[in-house]
């Protein structure tokens, strides 16, 4: 497994927030503030990411030419999608 490059940096965070992080290890609920901090990131991360493509999402479909391509698509495999389905289309 390759080993990811890491970056020390710095942070200010609030006094609480810290306490609460370093009674999460007290109590083993994490190995470490930094692995809960990076966990934190990592799923902030992830719903930024979800948010973005829920928005482009969201512009896709009032573009009219990316419903009319995901139509011809639909028809495309339209066949496929009911064999798979386990019907058969009339010939």
């Amino acid at each position: 497994m390759a080993t990811k490059v890491k970056k020390n940096v710095t942070f200010s965070l609030p006094t609480d927030l810290m306490e609460k992080y370093k009674g999460y290890v007290k109590s083993s609920d994490i190995p470490s503030v930094n692995a809960g901090v990076k966990e934190a990131l990592e799923e902030y991360s992830r719903k930024i990411e979800k948010e973005k493509l829920k928005k482009e999402m969201m512009k896709a479909a009032k573009d009219p030419l990316f419903i009319q391509d995901l139509e011809e698509s639909m028809r495309a495999f339209e066949s496929s999608d009911l064999e798979t389905a386990g019907r058969e289309m009339e010939w």
